[in-house]
């Protein structure tokens, strides 16, 4: 009996004292692996809701939930209707810009850049996850970049973005400013002129170029601006100034940059690059976090992933916030002193994992097209999948060819489904591509060839009519469905067929994957592994099916 009641004395005295409770969440970079450049992000009570550019995909700007900054779901995407708008005739590296997301009295408020046509924009919401209203442009916000900063004290709302440089002059390449414009939050219209608030950046004598990304916080007495410097690849990073206005003036940090990854060595193990582009936010903690955006390379500046979502620590020091002040370099793991909050039905995003995506219900949302998405050229159902019309339009063009993809999220990984696809025709062609634009991309699919059946590998060209083709291999079958896998390994591609089920046979092994990374395709955009079909400039009604699509990430940063 005097056991039974130490024991229950031990558990009250535990359950009064929340250090015995404390838990550790370990919070795994990226926190959004693959193509989510550009995040921004906003705390709502308990909730995080995360938005990312995306550039000419559609959806647009994808919209993640969490509650412990480690676990997120995908609840919806911005730009959900192509009545909204879309992206035809763009290249895949234009569209949308750098979104913000913000939230005042009720509703959630999305400013981000159309580029190259209205430019900048805002749009609202009752709940995060959508619907969003259409976007109401805003003429007189001159440059890319917009958030959005709410200012209690004096009950008014603005709108911060990176300009021209004063008079439009600039003084070297990569010359801007940062430029604030009131906003009336009922109207959605802007108020009055605009007032610069930084020219050029930290200091102008030593040529800053391209601040960006701006946003203003205020903490204590103090407002704070931050953005990035320095361009969003090697020399990237995040700088801060303060004020005791909204307004101005704002002085810069003695020990600027905050953020930067551009100094450490070159060689080090597993880099993690091109660090900036920063919002903070608090954390179910209490304390101060910084999600930024960042890259993983596989050499030098090569990278296939694109731009990544990153998570890192903020301390504050005299009023200032440091970013990931206990180490020069960003890491692959931090632990927070907090519970994690797992997310029920999310697909992973942070570390090694697999999944399969079934098609016999709905599309998940964080699936991909390529500029706007016509219904009437797919469906899904159980017993076939997903199946696509084939179109005439192709990859290498700039209209809305019948692709759905979704992200490459590693540095090694494969992808793979099973075909169901009949053709007489060598112009109809089905199967999986590797993506990064209109110029930039590899082809397995299953086509004829002098009448015969076969699986080919097409290159892309410079001309989207004539791909090169760099491998070709009959098949057994002209009917039976053909299972199709590109595995990546850091600067290659490999990819495989199987007329018989998981009996894959190399078709070409360790193409060059560097002709798709960023460093030589240019952009702002990672790639997508897309399920693709079709016709090449002919008409058609021929379709082909899809039974699933299956992902598996495995990255040796994770493994050590």
């Amino acid at each position: 009996m005097r056991a039974k009641l130490l024991l229950l004395s031990s558990a009250l005295l535990l359950s009064r004292c929340p250090a015995a409770l404390a838990q550790t969440t370990t919070l795994v970079n990226p926190i959004l692996s693959g193509f989510y450049p550009d995040p921004s992000i906003v705390k709502v009570g308990p909730d995080y809701y995360l938005v990312n550019s995306t550039f000419a995909y559609f959806p647009g700007v994808p919209v993640f939930h969490s509650q412990d900054l480690k676990n997120w779901k995908q609840v919806g995407n911005v730009i959900s209707r192509p009545s909204q708008m879309d992206f035809m005739g763009d290249r895949m590296t234009r569209g949308l810009f750098a979104p913000a997301i913000d939230y005042h009295n009720g509703t959630f408020y999305l400013t981000c850049t159309l580029i190259d046509h209205k430019g900048n924009f805002v749009m609202t919401a009752k709940n995060a996850g959508g619907p969003w209203s259409d976007p109401t442009f805003l003429p007189e916000v001159r440059g890319i970049d917009p958030s959005l900063f709410f200012d209690d004290a004096t009950n008014k709302a603005y709108v911060i973005y990176n300009s021209d440089p004063p008079d439009n002059k600039p003084l070297y390449s990569g010359h801007r400013s940062i430029k604030q414009i009131e906003l009336n939050p009922q109207t959605l219209q802007t108020v009055g002129e605009a007032k610069m608030l930084v020219n050029g950046g930290v200091d102008l004598s030593k040529k800053p170029v391209w601040i960006e990304g701006p946003h203003i916080m205020k903490r204590g007495d103090w407002y704070y601006l931050y953005a990035a410097e320095g361009g969003t690849s090697v020399n990237h990073s995040e700088v801060v100034f303060r004020s005791k206005s909204a307004l101005g003036p704002f002085v810069p940090y003695e020990q600027n940059p905050i953020l930067t990854q551009r100094d450490l060595p070159p060689g080090r193990p597993d880099p993690i690059t091109s660090a900036g582009h920063a919002q903070f936010v608090q954390g179910p903690d209490g304390k101060t976090y910084a999600i930024f955006l960042a890259v993983r390379p596989y050499e030098g500046n090569f990278y296939n992933t694109g731009r990544e979502t990153f998570i890192a620590p903020v301390t504050w020091k005299d009023d200032w916030p440091i970013i990931n002040p206990d180490s020069k370099e960003v890491k692959y793991a931090y632990t927070a002193n907090y519970r994690e909050v797992k997310q029920p039905g999310a697909l992973p995003q942070s570390g090694n994992f697999a999944y399969t995506l079934r098609f016999d219900k709905a599309l998940d949302p964080a699936l991909l097209f390529l500029r706007t998405r016509d219904t009437t050229s797919y469906a899904f159902s159980k017993a076939k999948g997903l199946t696509l019309k084939l179109k005439p339009e192709t990859c290498g063009g700039t209209g809305n060819p019948s692709f759905i993809g979704k992200r490459q999220q590693h540095l090694k990984c494969s992808t793979e489904t099973e075909l169901s696809f009949a053709t007489k025709a060598d112009n109809e062609k089905a199967g999986l591509t590797i993506f990064q634009d209109e110029k930039h991309y590899y082809f397995l699919c299953q086509s004829v060839a002098a009448g015969k059946p076969v699986i080919q590998l097409f290159k892309s060209t410079a001309d989207e009519k004539v791909p090169e083709l760099l491998a070709q291999e009959m098949l057994q079958s002209a009917t039976g469905k053909v299972g199709l896998r590109i595995s990546a390994d850091n600067d290659t591609y490999s990819f495989y067929f199987a007329e018989k089920a998981k009996r894959w046979k190399p078709l070409k092994e360790k193409v060059n994957a560097k002709f798709l990374s960023t460093q030589v395709a240019g952009g702002f955009i990672g790639c997508v592994f897309g399920m693709y079909a079709t016709s090449m400039g002919q008409a058609t009604t021929n379709t082909a099916s899809f039974g699933q699509l299956s992902y598996e990430g495995h990255d040796t940063m994770y493994k050590k």
